[in-house]
């Protein structure tokens, strides 16, 4: 009979210790203190977005410019090269231009065509030198045939030929003033021929020359001059820096309604003009900063009063645009992956680990998962509890699959107070719950990045033409992400649309 006394003695040990086990359970804290956060700087700046054209003008609109302008007819006179000899004399000249050919060389294009024409010389000899004539006869034939023959050699009419080329080099400048300085200069080479006059011979460049240059380069100088005061490039670019300054909506698949893109051109740049054989290629840009605001925007966009010159660089539009991530939104997409599952999900292991809250901070370079959960120890006492687990991880872009996800899992040195609470069996299932977050705490951002091409696309696009005289293609081909950057309360993937604006000049007007 006293084996009976002792199973009770015993059932009661056992009821008191599970009783206590529980109530230390219930009265135990439920959160021990978290690790410190690091202090955070604020986001930084979003990258420069930029929009690089080049503008191509082909030889051959130049070639067709400078022949629908250029004089064709020159004419003048020449002064009498021998007043001694020739008096009353009247020497007029005309000359015609031909077609045009142009070449391009590293630095300069170059201008030619032919020129032919005449010289036509009227007059008369001086009394002197009719004397000159008579004595020269009468010494040949003797007086009385020179009397006979007479010396009626009042006047005289003669032509000659006129035959050369004209070159015009030009070395284009672009100015930071928003003026191009084309740098012309004028060259006039002329074929060797003579006419002759009363037995002396006039030669036809040295009397026509000196006047051709000066004609030819006056009309050069002004040419130059309405070139270099023309307007029309800052006129281009005031109108395309008012189109450019503005906000975009974004809203779309993947973000929320309400939000724009608001892009400020800061800067303008531009190269100096790059020639080949073919065409002449500027280069023009534009460098602008940009912001997502949940309201449309009228940004203040001051024109700036000077180019900034740069080397020539890789051409294209690169628009950078943030996707900001609240921790408040990273929570709600990790919550569904985590809360009211149990790890291991495949029953394995001596404990198992259900989460019950998910919430995420940031410190440092790294993002802290603390997750609020209920461990029981698979036995039949059921030793556990529940506690708050930290666990630190990295977060990091996959540029192909456009994805945001944590790496480097590690379980902070704070949660070793918890094994305390939930029982040493709990530790072995940390490592399926780390090996979770990293499958799945994913943010998936193709839907946020397909609506940035999208709308930038769009933008782009608007500025297509294909008119006579010019040809302008744009296209957004790609967006990639770049930069990944948080602080303290959200996270930022910026997001760059990469693609091409370029300008084709089939046809010039004239300044």
């Amino acid at each position: 009979m006293r084996f009976k006394p002792v199973l009770i003695a015993l059932a009661i040990v056992v009821i008191s210790f599970v009783v206590t086990l529980k109530a230390f359970d219930w009265l135990s804290p439920r959160a021990l203190s978290p690790p410190t956060l690091q202090a955070l700087a604020p986001l930084p700046a979003i990258r420069p977005s930029s929009v690089v054209v080049p503008v191509s003008i082909p030889l051959t609109a130049i070639r067709d410019l400078v022949d629908r302008t250029a004089p064709r007819n020159f004419a003048g006179k020449a002064d009498n090269p021998m007043p001694q000899l020739v008096q009353n004399a009247d020497i007029n000249w005309t000359v015609a231009r031909g077609a045009v050919a142009v070449r391009g060389a590293s630095e300069q294009v170059s201008v030619t065509a032919p020129l032919t024409g005449t010289l036509s010389a009227k007059g008369s000899l001086s009394t002197s030198a009719q004397g000159q004539v008579g004595d020269a006869l009468g010494k040949l034939f003797g007086d009385k045939v020179a009397k006979q023959v007479g010396v009626n050699i009042k006047s005289f009419s003669a032509n000659g030929e006129i035959k050369g080329t004209i070159a015009i080099t030009a070395k284009p400048k672009v100015l930071p003033d928003w003026h191009v300085d084309p740098n012309l200069s004028a060259q006039v080479i002329l074929s060797d021929s003579n006419v002759a006059i009363g037995g002396a011979r006039i030669n036809v460049p040295a009397q026509v020359k000196p006047v051709i240059d000066k004609a030819v380069n006056d009309q050069v100088s002004q040419l130059q001059q309405t070139i270099r005061n023309d307007g029309a490039l800052e006129r281009s670019a005031r109108r395309e820096w008012a189109r450019i300054c503005r906000s975009i909506p974004l809203q779309g698949a993947g973000v929320p309604n309400g939000f724009w893109l608001e892009l400020r051109p800061t800067k303008a740049l531009a190269a100096q003009p790059q020639i080949d054989a073919a065409t002449v290629a500027l280069t023009l840009g534009i460098v602008a900063e940009s912001r997502i605001t949940t309201a449309p925007t009228k940004p203040e966009c001051p024109f700036p009063a000077a180019l900034e010159m740069v080397a020539p660089n890789s051409t294209g539009v690169k628009v950078a645009v943030p996707i900001d991530i609240p921790f408040q939104e990273l929570d709600r997409v990790i919550e569904p992956q985590f809360v009211g599952r149990t790890f291991p999900e495949n029953g394995s292991g001596n404990a198992a680990i259900t989460v019950k809250r998910v919430k995420v901070a940031a410190s440092g370079d790294r993002l802290l998962v603390s997750m609020l959960v209920d461990a029981k120890e698979k036995s039949w006492f059921g030793f556990g509890g529940e506690a708050t687990l930290h666990i630190w991880g990295r977060p990091v872009l996959n540029q192909e699959d456009q994805t945001l996800r944590l790496s480097d899992m590690q379980l902070a040195v704070e949660s070793e107070a918890a094994f305390g609470l939930l029982g040493e069996a709990a530790r072995a299932a940390v490592p399926y719950l780390q090996k979770a977050i990293s499958d799945r705490a994913v943010f998936d951002l193709k839907a946020d990045s397909a609506n940035v091409q999208r709308r930038i696309g769009a933008v782009i696009a608007t500025y297509q033409r294909n008119e006579d005289g010019l040809r302008i293609s744009s296209e957004i081909s790609s967006l990639r992400l770049t930069d990944l950057a948080f602080d303290s309360n959200m996270l930022r993937v910026t997001a760059e649309a990469n693609g091409i604006l370029e300008v084709t000049v089939t046809k010039l007007k004239a300044p």
